[in-house]
């Protein structure tokens, strides 16, 4: 445990150190944010501000391999690495075009779903995944395995997309994302596991000093697809399927947001939000400063932690 612990806090000081060097090289290579029109003034200022600062979290990456190489840490990094190269396309076309399109939806989706039906494959096939749905008191719900592999697919490439849309404000995602990294944490039982959602966190909490408001540096898709993935797989791995809605419940408030505005948009030419994802309808509607989202969203992602773990450890075992 004490060596977890070191190596986490090794993560956040490299991170810490390293960050201005790489915010100092987005920045001479024009690398920088591109601002969608229709965000409000404050959000219109952000132009020019080096973009693709998830890169450094492979500091992390690269300290877990040394720390506790073997394969379950090997399909770890590769999961995070693989969803961080589609954020890195997005986030590249975005910066050297300034253009905030980015790539395609469809190509981002396309690889995706080829990455996490190859990680799929490799947790059935080397490490033992089964398709049991845990449920409680050690009841679990048997599925095919051709139907838990379609959910799976959807809900694996739903979550990382949902993470993804709660990076939109100054240090947002990382306050949401440390307290789902910490569960995974306090609930496995594997080294692989333990360490790298501690070093995660650590990684986290160095890249938050510069991108908390206001933000120096974003991490882009590069960072947050990135911690999507990693984020569902560990969820897979660590069979706590059925606690998904509770534990994820902030990331998944923003991506129906948007659903739910797109639908009905098309249906009655009205906006249900003011605008999404939701984060943005309270600074709009209600006047909340970044800071204020930022707090009470992460407040939301702790208290269901809590629940997830209280659910976990008294229901499911």
């Amino acid at each position: 445990m004490y060596g977890i612990l070191a190596v986490s806090s090794l993560s956040f000081l490299l991170v810490a150190l390293f960050t201005p060097l790489l915010i100092w090289t987005l920045r001479r290579l024009s690398l920088t944010q591109p601002i969608r029109a229709e965000l409000p003034a404050e959000h219109q200022a952000k132009r020019g501000t080096p973009l693709m600062a998830g890169l450094i979290l492979f500091i992390g990456i690269g300290i877990l391999l040394q720390f506790r190489p073997g394969p379950l840490m090997l399909l770890l990094c590769v999961t995070f690495l693989l969803f961080s190269s589609v954020g890195f396309l997005d986030d590249f076309k975005k910066a050297f075009r300034q253009n905030p399109s980015g790539i395609s939806g469809r190509m981002k989706l396309v690889l995706q779903f080829i990455y996490t039906g190859t990680i799929l494959y490799t947790l059935f096939y080397s490490f033992g995944l089964t398709s049991d749905i845990a449920l409680i008191h050690g009841y679990h719900l048997h599925l095919p395995v051709y139907l838990y592999v379609a959910v799976m697919l959807l809900f694996v490439v739903g979550s990382a997309n949902a993470i993804n849309f709660t990076d939109g404000l100054d240090g947002l995602l990382i306050n949401v994302a440390v307290p789902t990294y910490f569960f995974f944490f306090l609930i496995s039982d594997k080294p692989e596991v333990q360490a790298f959602s501690l070093v995660m966190i650590g990684c986290l909490l160095g890249l938050f000093l510069y991108n908390i408001y206001p933000a120096k540096v974003f991490m882009g898709d590069t960072g947050s697809l990135a911690i999507g993935g990693s984020l569902s797989f560990l969820a897979v791995i660590e069979k706590v399927e059925i606690l998904i809605p509770i534990l994820f419940v902030v990331y998944l408030a923003e991506q129906v947001s948007v659903i739910l505005q797109v639908w009905w948009y098309k249906r009655t030419k009205l906006r249900l939000f003011r605008m999404a994802p939701i984060h943005y309808h309270f600074s709009l509607k209600y006047g909340w400063s970044e800071n204020k989202v930022v707090m009470v969203f992460g407040f939301i992602s702790w208290v269901s932690v809590l629940f997830c773990w209280l659910a976990w450890k008294y229901l499911m075992h």
